[in-house]
């Protein structure tokens, strides 16, 4: 791979980096792409969830060709005090699907998988074994880099895809199911936790413990007795488990976000993902954001590599500048209310209009939007929402990952 120049080499096989390079086959099917993945599939081992309001048409598009499993009667939400059903529709790709469906719409030369990276510049990439792909740009889609410059807490979680041996009768994804105990690891500063519950088939359930916290310790013993204790709740603990995850995602509620640019800028080398950005600050959702990016990307494709990572700079800054209300509501997660009393932050959320809601999710909320979230009757005390909407947060550095 010495001889003949790439037109882009992508850096990482996850969601971002595999749906721009699709979108770029699209756009340009006569260009030489190489996809270099250091795992042995492309996307790793994730489920990713979105809403069917996220999307444009065009978004619509690049995913239609993978298989998905999709719920067009809405979804559900259960708190303490508050149980809704919303309209929206919901969708779901698994990552094998994901890695069957990339390998089926682009060019079988253009997959490199077990390729680890060692070095990258705006010339090309040096693969572990010092092989080097020449190519005209260069697209870093790594994983996020932990960071002092920015602030925040964790999501952490696990799931277990069950088969049962009798139809779960759940006809709709339960989004959030916050009448759970409200507790996390000692020593973690307490959570907001729910479980998320999506009915793949007749028989198959997936459920997911998931909990914010200060530290991103996984406790996986933990984790797995809540989920053995929910699923025999629901009369499913005689369930087959035929496939599990596990994550520990930022939850960034503030910082330097031009510190962290430039603590991971290579010259010439555009950055995209969540490397560069480009997830939802509180929810983590990321299958919106890499979509529009990757649309995105193909358009200005046929920039020169330097002018390419100049656009995803710019946009990356410019998702940051519209994402500073989750950056906030995170704040006030953290911060300002008791560890038992952070569910009703998103209790209180639940309850304003489904549009509203659908914006969220999306990261396109309005500035009307942000006033009707942040204002009202508050679930937390006002001097301590006020003090934490002017504090700073802690730093998410690798330190202090697990």
């Amino acid at each position: 791979m010495n001889g003949r120049m790439t037109d882009v080499a992508i850096v990482g096989g996850g969601l971002a980096g595999g749906l721009i390079a699709l979108a770029l086959h699209r756009a340009h099917p006569e260009w030489r792409l190489q996809l270099l993945e250091r795992g042995a599939t492309l996307g790793g081992n994730h489920r990713w969830s979105w809403f069917s309001s996220d999307l444009s048409h065009e978004g619509e598009a690049l995913l239609e060709p993978f298989r998905q499993i999709r719920w067009d009667d809405g979804y559900d939400v259960a708190f303490p005090r508050r149980r809704r059903q919303l309209a929206a529709g919901y969708r779901s790709l698994a990552s094998e699907d994901f890695d069957s469906g990339l390998k089926r719409l682009l060019p079988p030369e253009a997959i490199r998988l077990n390729a680890g990276v060692a070095e990258l510049d705006a010339a090309g990439v040096t693969l572990d074994g010092g092989e080097r792909v020449r190519a005209r740009t260069v697209i870093d889609c790594r994983n996020f880099s932990p960071s002092p410059h920015l602030l925040g807490g964790w999501q952490i979680f696990m799931g277990r895809h069950l088969k049962l041996g009798e139809a779960h009768g759940i006809a709709r994804p339960v989004i959030m199911d916050a009448t759970v105990a409200q507790s996390a690891p000692a020593g973690n500063g307490g959570a907001y936790r729910f479980v998320y519950v999506l009915p793949l088939a007749a028989q198959e359930v997936f459920i997911e413990d998931t909990y914010y916290a200060e530290d991103p310790a996984l406790d996986r013993s933990l984790l797995s007795s809540r989920l053995d204790r929910y699923a025999a709740r629901h009369g499913w603990a005689e369930g087959l488990p035929v496939g599990h995850e596990t994550g520990i995602l930022p939850v960034i509620t503030g910082g330097n976000f031009g510190a962290y640019l430039a603590s991971i800028r290579e010259p010439g080398v555009a950055v995209a993902g969540a490397r560069g950005g480009f997830t939802h600050p509180l929810t983590s959702y990321t299958v919106p954001i890499a979509v529009e990016n990757a649309l995105a990307i193909a358009e200005q494709g046929d920039l020169a590599g330097a002018q390419l990572a100049r656009f995803c700079e710019d946009r990356a800054r410019a998702h940051w500048q519209r994402t500073g209300i989750y950056r906030a509501l995170g704040r006030m997660l953290f911060k300002a209310a008791e560890p038992e009393r952070r569910v009703d932050i998103f209790e209180r959320f639940y309850g304003l209009p489904e549009k509203l809601i659908e914006r969220f999710y999306a990261c396109h909320s309005t500035l009307p939007d942000r006033l009707r979230i942040l204002t009202g009757k508050p679930p937390v005390s006002i001097p301590r929402a006020i003090r934490a909407l002017a504090g700073k947060g802690q730093p998410l550095t690798m330190e202090r990952m697990t």
